[in-house]
C-alpha cells in the first residue's frame, strides 16, 4: 500500500475483482458482517459484478494500484414496486479503515442513486457492529427495522438491523429508476471526482 498519494473513486471492473476479494473473504471467513459462508472465488466475483454494473453503481477507491474499498448498491426486493429502493454495500480495507474511505465510497455512490431516481437507499447491518452503525449514521441513514435472530453463524444467532437513507422525496408518480449504464458521462464525472481525502 502506497498511502503517500491522494485516494480516488471511479467505477470498478472486472480486473478488480481479485483486490475485491480478497477485501471481502475475512467477513467471511472470520466475521459476521456478511452472512456468507464460503468465499466466492475471483470468477464468480467478476460474475456479480457484471450482473450488477448494468443497473447498479459499483464504485472502489483506489491508492495507486491498490483498493482501499469499494460500494455498491443492488436490488432492496425483487418486486416491481420496491423498484425504487435500493441495498446498499460498501468494504473498507483493514489498512484503510479511518481514513473516511467508506463515508466518501457512500457520498458518490448516493449522488449517483439519486441521479438515477432512487428514493430510498437501505444498508442491513449485523450487530453488533458500532464501526458500521457509525458510519452509516455518519452518511445520514436512520435505523428503521431490527430482524431478530435472522442468521446463525460460528454457533450464535445475529440480529440484523436495517438502515435508511431518503436519497429524495418520494415523488406522486416517479419515473422509471436510469439504469446505471445508461447515465450520461456528466453524472459519472461529478460522483467519481478524483479530490484527495
Amino acid at each position: 500500500m502506497t498511502m503517500d498519494k491522494p485516494l480516488t473513486i471511479r467505477v470498478a471492473n472486472e480486473a478488480d475483482a481479485q483486490q475485491i476479494r480478497a477485501i471481502y473473504a475475512p467477513h467471511v471467513e472470520s466475521g459476521v458482517a456478511s452472512f456468507e459462508t464460503d468465499v466466492p472465488d475471483v470468477e464468480t466475483m467478476r460474475a456479480r459484478m457484471r450482473k450488477l454494473l448494468p443497473t447498479h453503481p459499483w464504485l472502489v477507491c483506489v491508492d495507486g494500484e491498490y483498493i482501499a474499498g469499494y460500494a455498491y448498491a443492488g436490488l432492496h426486493r425483487e418486486r416491481a414496486a420496491y423498484r425504487w429502493s435500493t441495498e446498499v454495500t460498501a468494504y473498507v480495507h483493514a489498512d484503510y479503515r479511518g481514513r473516511g474511505v467508506g463515508k466518501r465510497l457512500y457520498a458518490a455512490l448516493c449522488t449517483l442513486l439519486r441521479t438515477q431516481g432512487y428514493v430510498n437507499a437501505y444498508a442491513g447491518i449485523t450487530l453488533p457492529n458500532e464501526a458500521s452503525v457509525a458510519l452509516h449514521e455518519s452518511c445520514g441513514f436512520k435505523p428503521c427495522a431490527l430482524y431478530r435472530h435472522t442468521g446463525h453463524k460460528f454457533g450464535t444467532w445475529y440480529d440484523v438491523g436495517w438502515w435508511q437513507l431518503v436519497l429524495q422525496p418520494p415523488p406522486p408518480s416517479p419515473a422509471e429508476p436510469i439504469p446505471f449504464g445508461a447515465l450520461p458521462a456528466t453524472a459519472l464525472s461529478v460522483a467519481t471526482r478524483s479530490d484527495s481525502l
